[in-house]
C-alpha cells in the first residue's frame, strides 16, 4: 500500500500503521533528507533477508546503512567513538551524512558473515525521526535506485508504489525526494575521509 504523512507533522494513527508493518518482519519505502530509501528493523533477520532478495544482495555481503534517531542511539551500536570523530558527528548531525563507522555486536549479529563496519544515519527528516522514535530501535536502510541510465535515484512516490508495490509492505508518501544522495565520510581510520561527496557539506 501507499501511505501519506506529513512531511512536517506525521499523523499518531499513520505512523502506528507503519510500526504495526514493522514489527511484522515487513519492509517499507520511507523518505528521508536525500533520497528514498526502504527499510526494516535491524532485529527482524526475515526482513533483512528479504530486502537483500529485492536489491539482489547476498546478506554477508550487503552494505545497508543503520538510521538512528540521535547521536546517543549511535552509541548503541558502534565501536568506541573517539573524540574528534564525536564531535565531528556532534557537529553535522541530524543531516545528510553517512558515516561509516566499526560496528559492534549489536549490529553484527543480525548479518552473516564478520561485518566489522557500519553506515549510519540521522536524517534530519520528521517523518524518519518519527518511525524511530515509535519503533525504539534503528532501520537497516538501502536506498532506492531508478531503472533509468541517467537518473541514479527514484524520486516520485507514486513512481516508487509502481515498481516496488508487490514487493515492499509499505509506500510512504513524504512528498517528492531528493536526487542528491549523503555524504560519506569513512571514520573508520585514523584519518577521516569524505568518500562520497554529496548534500552534506561538513561544518
Amino acid at each position: 500500500m501507499i501511505l501519506e504523512l506529513h512531511s512536517k507533522n506525521p499523523n499518531p494513527r499513520d505512523l502506528k500503521k507503519v510500526i504495526d508493518i514493522l514489527n511484522k518482519d515487513g519492509v517499507i519505502i520511507f523518505p528521508t533528507d536525500t533520497i528514498y530509501a526502504m527499510g526494516c528493523r535491524l532485529d527482524s533477520k526475515k526482513a533483512i533477508e528479504r530486502m537483500c532478495k529485492i536489491t539482489g544482495k547476498k546478506v554477508e555481503k550487503v552494505n545497508f546503512s543503520l538510521i538512528c534517531e540521535s547521536l546517543s542511539h549511535i552509541a548503541e551500536y558502534t565501536a568506541v567513538l573517539d573524540k574528534a570523530v564525536f564531535r565531528l558527528m556532534k557537529n553535522n548531525l541530524p543531516g545528510a551524512f553517512t558515516f561509516i563507522l566499526k560496528a559492534n555486536n549489536n549490529v553484527t549479529k543480525y548479518f552473516a558473515g564478520n561485518k566489522k563496519t557500519i553506515g549510519i544515519r540521522v536524517p534530519n527528516n520528521a517523518i524518519a525521526q518519527a518511525i524511530i522514535s515509535e519503533l525504539g530501535v534503528p532501520l537497516v536502510a538501502t536506498t532506492i535506485h531508478h531503472d533509468d541510465v541517467i537518473v541514479d535515484y527514484m524520486t516520485d512516490p507514486t513512481e516508487i508504489h509502481d515498481k516496488f508495490e508487490y514487493q515492499v509492505d509499505c509506500v510512504i508518501d513524504g512528498g517528492v525526494g531528493d536526487i542528491v544522495p549523503s555524504t560519506i565520510v569513512d571514520c573508520t581510520e585514523e584519518e577521516i575521509v569524505v568518500v562520497r561527496e554529496g548534500k552534506g557539506v561538513l561544518g
